[in-house]
């Protein structure tokens, strides 16, 4: 089985390849889906969030305040160590409920598993740990002016909060090194897709 690790800066147009490939029947094992349910209510990743940073962390359903959550990783001065605690809570579920996803696809026989992580870069070292080795790295790129313009007009960030969100992560630079595949999505979007099912039908064509 082939792994296909698929990162990109935020708003880069990672997700608008993950659902390409899923809808082309691909597996993919979405780490934003698996950061969600690894925090659901019950959950001891929650239980700890909220003894590390108290019981604002819950919104009144008792699930987390995601915009709160944001407010204390984004801003503040205090915003790398509060990053840094959270993610040391969330990513080791996260990577465990992956790798649990991935055995069960191995076991059954695919050829190919698209593992969608916005943070591959960061988090490759913990990735391993876990037993997640990728064959190839694809990373979706766009310039920091188009991205910052798609978040201001698409999730209604300011341009200050867009902005935070791309420091936060690791550079361009650090993805296109790590990366075999590197995709443009500054071009219209079918050229774009065709970029993609070119390279991943040649990994598909390793397989058979």
């Amino acid at each position: 089985m082939i792994r296909l690790g698929l990162t990109g800066g935020i708003a880069a147009g990672k997700s608008t390849v993950s659902k390409h490939l899923a809808e082309r029947g691909i597996p993919v094992i979405d780490y934003d889906l698996l950061a969600r349910k690894a925090v659901e209510p019950g959950s001891p990743a929650l239980d700890r969030i909220v003894e590390a940073f108290g019981p604002q962390a819950l919104g009144s359903d008792g699930s987390l305040d995601r915009a709160w959550m944001a407010t204390k990783v984004f801003a503040g001065s205090d915003r790398e160590s509060n990053r840094r605690r959270l993610e040391g809570i969330i990513h080791p579920a996260v990577f465990a409920l992956a790798a649990d996803e991935d055995a069960r696809y191995q076991e059954s026989g695919c050829p190919l598993v698209v593992h969608d992580i916005p943070l591959l870069v960061e988090q490759e070292e913990q990735t391993r740990r876990h037993g997640l080795v990728f064959d190839h790295i694809m990373s979706v790129e766009a310039p920091e002016k188009t991205r910052i313009s798609r978040m201001v007009a698409q999730r209604g960030m300011s341009e200050g909060a867009a902005q935070a969100r791309i420091s936060a992560q690791a550079d361009e630079t650090g993805r296109r090194a790590l990366a075999d595949v590197i995709i443009d999505s500054s071009q219209p979007l079918p050229d774009m897709l065709e970029a993609v099912d070119v390279a991943v039908d040649r990994l598909l064509s390793l397989c058979s």
